[in-house]
């Protein structure tokens, strides 16, 4: 029983070593098997190659990065402003007590 749990682990683990190679091929791979459109699997292959290029990262990565970073950008200009109108509310104040 213990050979074969081994056994299984060793043969998972060289199946799954190069796993990463593999699945720069996987996305086109599924776009011809579930549309039959080659084009579009070749076209999305060159924008993934392109962008990986140029970025270093893969495209799903890269707009998520985006995403996070324009996330920041709109809580930052959110709190930014609530800090304006704050202080712009307690300079108010001041000015009408005195």
């Amino acid at each position: 029983m213990l050979f074969k749990k081994i056994y299984f682990l060793v043969l998972i683990f060289i199946l799954l070593l190069g796993c990463v190679q593999s699945t720069a091929l996987l996305g086109p791979g599924l776009t011809i098997a579930t549309t039959g459109n080659v084009m579009q699997a070749g076209i999305q292959y060159g924008a993934n190659s392109a962008i990986m290029k140029e970025t270093g990262k893969d495209a799903i990565t890269y707009v998520k990065d985006v995403v996070e970073e324009d996330k920041k950008k709109r809580k930052f200009k959110k709190d930014f402003s609530s800090m304006v109108k704050k202080r712009v509310k307690i300079a108010r104040e001041k000015i009408s007590t005195n």
